[in-house]
């Protein structure tokens, strides 16, 4: 990932904000446009935003306690499927708000919208469908991960 600044402000971030209780999965970061997120036009580039989206599920999986869990047993988080609608460019330097809310789970993956908003008005919405995933196993089931959040955080 060439936003690793970036990520490790989520990463520390996430110490200091409020813990994410069941069902209630949702982040929203402020962040900039900075030269290398720039394509040809002076906006941003359409895989950029692709790539914050990461930034927002990595605070979720640090709030939610879903990332020490990853770590502990070895599992990595995947993207299955991603959509992505652009509506207005965002330019160099403009700050923007980008929102992720899990909406749901089934069996074997999460379900999340992404909305990039500048001033008052969404730059960008998309979905995603992710799931956890063991190597040499198979994908992680959102009931297997919850459970080990829970007993992580009763040790």
């Amino acid at each position: 990932m060439n936003l690793i600044f970036r990520m490790l402000w989520v990463i520390i971030r996430s110490f200091f904000m409020k813990r994410l209780d069941n069902g209630n999965y949702t982040s929203s970061l402020t962040l900039r446009v900075l030269p290398n997120d720039i394509d040809i036009n002076f906006h941003m580039n359409n895989g950029r935003y692709l790539t914050i989206c990461d930034l927002n599920r990595v605070d979720v999986f640090a709030r939610s306690g879903l990332l020490k869990a990853m770590f502990k047993r070895g599992w990595i988080p995947v993207i299955a499927e991603h959509t992505m609608t652009y509506k207005k460019p965002l330019d160099i330097f403009q700050r923007y708000e980008v929102k992720l809310e899990v909406l749901r789970w089934d069996e074997k993956y999460f379900y999340m919208t992404h909305t990039f908003i500048h001033g008052g008005r969404v730059a960008a919405e998309g979905t995603s469908k992710g799931c956890v995933y063991e190597r040499g196993v198979g994908v992680v089931s959102p009931d297997r991960a919850f459970a080990a959040v829970e007993q992580d955080r009763t040790k």
